[in-house]
């Protein structure tokens, strides 16, 4: 599938900002590449929706479906799938984490907060109903641990526990120094101000996608991500890599 279209497919967000961010996002990685057409798409909440945004590209056109999405949830395990089943010559890449680079982005956003040796560190995830996902946010977490040297304790905002706001209460309760909250989340929105108000007077970091240009390494990541979708399938047949 060397010439697949990338359908950037995000959760979607009712706030401008969060909008900016990720739209931001895929014009730098279409600027990146500039011989694939990149179109951006929602499973959620905005428009143009995934069924949208394939109808609007060449029925006979490869198609490298790429999550715009931390972790494998349902939206990428069964969303995504079955939006995108009818449709001959589309593959779904993997979700943006577990990676690296996603801790590297981390670390870039709690450097403004001058991190010290006392403080405690809380990571802020969204939670999902699939297991499978809070586990890659945990996996996040020990990442995060690795690099700083020190313990990491992963809060969630919906449907996981520990919720962050008792995460947050917990690691005030025994900390030496402040608690920070480290923000797992893609871009602003209700989830990044859910955090905010859960986290009380702790600092919480900003989210992986801002009003700043994205870090490059987000723009590879994607890009990664979508060879690795456009290559599964040489032959153009529909499948999933998740």
């Amino acid at each position: 599938m060397t010439n697949a279209a990338l359908l950037a497919i995000s959760h979607g967000t009712a706030s401008p900002a969060g909008q900016a961010a990720v739209s931001a996002l895929v014009d730098a990685v279409a600027a990146a590449l500039p011989a694939v057409t990149v179109r951006l798409g929602h499973v959620d909440v905005q428009q143009p929706d995934v069924a949208a945004s394939l109808a609007a590209l060449p029925e006979d056109q490869q198609i490298a479906v790429v999550p715009l999405l931390l972790s494998a949830g349902y939206h990428v395990r069964v969303d995504l799938k079955k939006q995108s089943a009818a449709h001959d010559g589309v593959t779904i890449g993997a979700a943006l984490g577990p990676d690296p680079r996603l801790v590297d982005a981390l670390l870039a956003r709690l450097e403004p907060l001058g991190v010290r040796d006392d403080d405690t560190i809380v990571l802020a995830v969204a939670g999902s109903s699939d297991e499978r996902a809070n586990d890659d946010c945990r996996a996040i977490g020990a990442m995060l641990a690795e690099r700083l040297g020190r313990g990491v304790t992963v809060g969630f905002l919906a449907a996981a526990e520990p919720r962050l706001g008792a995460a947050v209460d917990a690691a005030r309760a025994s900390a030496r120094g402040r608690v920070i909250v480290a923000n797992y989340l893609l871009a602003p929105g209700y989830f990044h101000d859910l955090a905010v108000r859960l986290s009380g007077d702790a600092p919480v970091a900003r989210p992986l996608l801002d009003d700043d240009a994205p870090a490059a390494s987000l723009v590879d990541l994607v890009i990664d991500r979508y060879h690795a979708a456009a290559d599964s399938h040489p032959d153009g047949a529909a499948g999933a890599t998740v």
